[in-house]
């Protein structure tokens, strides 16, 4: 594990990595990313502080022709190199269509920031919600993970309607 000369010793750097995925990624798929996000952080000595699922939205460009995409957020503390590791991985995943580290701090006491990355919220970010244009839209459905028809339901489509028409005449 690479130290680096001007860190105190016993400390570690601070960062945060946002990644995108791919807009069809599944539960499984984001699971896996996390989980080897993960893995690196734990297996060079990091420790990470915060994980969360920011959902699905729309991209200010088109990125491998990919028009939204789910963004995921990582607080973590580790030192130099961790964030090379980190970014190799996820440059290897399919899924991953993009990924942006920033160093937020520098001789952090790891045993003064607390971690809020447990399994519960570990399995709270791989959860997939319906981003923000189909919920303005009116069209999330949330339905189970068997149930994949698409089949045309008029009692959504008229509270669909309903719901929105009320919104325009507010």
């Amino acid at each position: 594990m690479a130290l680096s000369m001007r860190d105190e010793p016993g400390t570690q750097r601070e960062y945060e990595t946002i990644f995108i995925l791919r807009p069809d990624t599944n539960q499984d798929g984001i699971t896996q990313v996390n989980s080897r996000v993960r893995t690196v952080i734990e297996n060079m000595g990091g420790k990470a502080l915060k994980l969360d699922n920011w959902g699905k939205r729309k991209l200010a460009y088109e990125i491998k022709k990919s028009l939204k995409g789910i963004y995921m957020y990582w607080q973590f503390l580790g030192t130099t190199g961790l964030v090379e590791e980190i970014e190799r991985n996820l440059r290897m995943l399919d899924s991953v269509i993009r990924y942006y580290t920033v160093r937020i701090d520098e001789d952090v006491n790891p045993e003064s920031r607390p971690s809020t990355v447990d399994d519960e919220s570990f399995t709270k970010a791989a959860t997939t919600v319906p981003d923000e244009e189909e919920l303005v839209t009116g069209a999330a459905r949330f339905r189970d993970e068997d149930d994949d028809d698409d089949e045309f339901d008029p009692d959504l489509e008229e509270m669909a309607l309903v719901s929105t028409t009320e919104k325009v005449e507010d």
